[in-house]
C-alpha cells in the first residue's frame, strides 16, 4: 500500500508539473506599442492602433482588455504607449502599459532643456493662454488661408477638424515636413469624406514670414485642396493665442525656430478630442484615430 501511495503521489507531482509547464508554454508575452485610439474604462478596454507585433499580428487597430481598470487612469486618445501583450489560445490582455514621452523640441536634447527653461522666461502675455484639456470646448478663432480667405473654426461646425502647426522654413524632414505629410495622407485616405466630414487646418507659428503667398506655395507642394485643407496665418498675437490653447511653443533661435510638435483633433461638437504631441506616430495611426472620432462623435 505504501508503494502504491508513493507511486500515486509521484504521478500526481509529475502530472501537475507537466500541466504547469504546458500552461506556461501556452501563455506568450509580446512587446507591443501603438497610438491610443480610445479608452473605455467601463469595459476595461484600450483600443490601440498597434504597430506590427512580430510573430503575433500585423499592424492594425485592436481592442485590448486590461485586468484592472485603474491602469487606464490618465490614459487618453492620442497618447503613444508601450505595453506587454499577454496571450494564450483563449484570450489576450495588456499589462505594464507605459506612456512614451516625447521631448518636444526641434533639435537635440540640449535644445529641449533650453525650451523648458524659456517657457518660464517668456514675457507676460506671450504664452499666458491656458492650454485646453481633452473634452474642453475649443473657442472660435479667425485666421487667413493661402487664398487670403478668412477662416473661422465656427464655419466647420458639425465636422471633425484636424489641426497641425508648422513653419515653412523648417529644414528638418522629421518635424514640420512629417506633420504636413501626415495631412497629405489623410487627404488621400479620406478623399470621399473631405469637406463633408473632415477638414484640415495647418497653422504657421511663423506668421511674419509665412504670409498667404508663401503658404500658397507650400499648399501646392502637398497638392492641398484649398476647399478642405487650409494653410493659415494671421496677426502674431492671434497666432500665439491659438498656439497657446494647444500647448504649442515656438521661439526664434539663430535663424531657426525651436518649437514643439502638436496635432490636434476637434470633434463635431467643437470639443478637443485629442492632442497628439510629437512625431512618433505614423500617418496610418493618425488616420485610425481620426476615423474613430468621425465615426463615434
Amino acid at each position: 500500500m505504501r508503494s502504491l501511495a508513493a507511486s500515486l503521489i509521484a504521478w500526481l507531482v509529475v502530472t501537475t508539473t507537466l500541466l504547469v509547464a504546458s500552461d506556461e508554454h501556452a501563455v506568450q508575452r509580446y512587446s507591443a506599442s501603438g497610438l491610443i485610439v480610445e479608452v473605455d474604462s467601463l469595459h476595461q478596454t484600450l483600443v490601440v492602433s498597434c504597430q506590427t507585433i512580430p510573430g503575433y499580428m500585423d499592424a492594425m487597430v485592436m481592442p485590448f482588455s486590461v485586468r484592472d481598470a485603474k491602469v487606464l487612469s490618465g490614459l487618453r486618445a492620442g497618447m503613444m504607449v508601450d505595453f506587454t501583450l499577454v496571450a494564450d489560445p483563449d484570450s489576450a490582455y495588456a499589462e505594464n502599459i507605459r506612456v512614451r514621452n516625447f521631448e518636444s523640441a526641434e533639435q537635440d536634447p540640449f535644445t529641449a532643456h533650453q525650451l523648458e527653461n524659456l517657457q518660464g522666461l517668456v514675457a507676460p502675455g506671450t504664452s499666458s493662454t491656458k492650454a485646453l484639456s481633452v473634452g474642453d470646448p475649443v473657442p472660435d478663432f479667425k485666421l487667413v488661408d493661402q487664398n487670403r480667405q478668412a477662416v473661422t473654426l465656427r464655419q466647420f461646425a458639425g465636422k471633425v477638424v484636424v489641426v497641425n502647426f508648422i513653419y515653412t522654413r523648417c529644414a528638418l524632414p522629421q518635424f514640420c515636413f512629417r506633420l504636413a505629410n501626415n495631412f497629405a495622407n489623410l487627404q488621400k485616405h479620406f478623399a470621399n469624406r473631405m469637406g463633408r466630414d473632415l477638414v484640415l487646418l495647418t497653422v504657421s507659428f511663423d506668421p511674419v514670414h509665412d504670409q498667404p503667398e508663401v503658404l500658397a506655395e507650400a499648399a501646392k507642394t502637398w497638392k492641398a485642396d484649398a476647399r478642405t485643407w487650409h494653410f493659415l496665418t494671421g496677426p502674431l498675437p492671434d497666432v500665439k493665442q491659438l498656439c497657446g490653447r494647444f500647448g504649442v511653443e515656438a521661439w526664434t533661435d539663430e535663424g531657426l525656430m525651436i518649437h514643439s510638435l502638436h496635432t490636434v483633433i476637434i470633434d463635431r461638437r467643437g470639443k478637443l478630442a485629442a492632442n497628439l504631441e510629437g512625431n512618433q506616430f505614423t500617418a496610418q495611426q493618425l488616420g485610425d484615430l481620426v476615423e474613430n472620432v468621425m465615426n463615434h462623435n
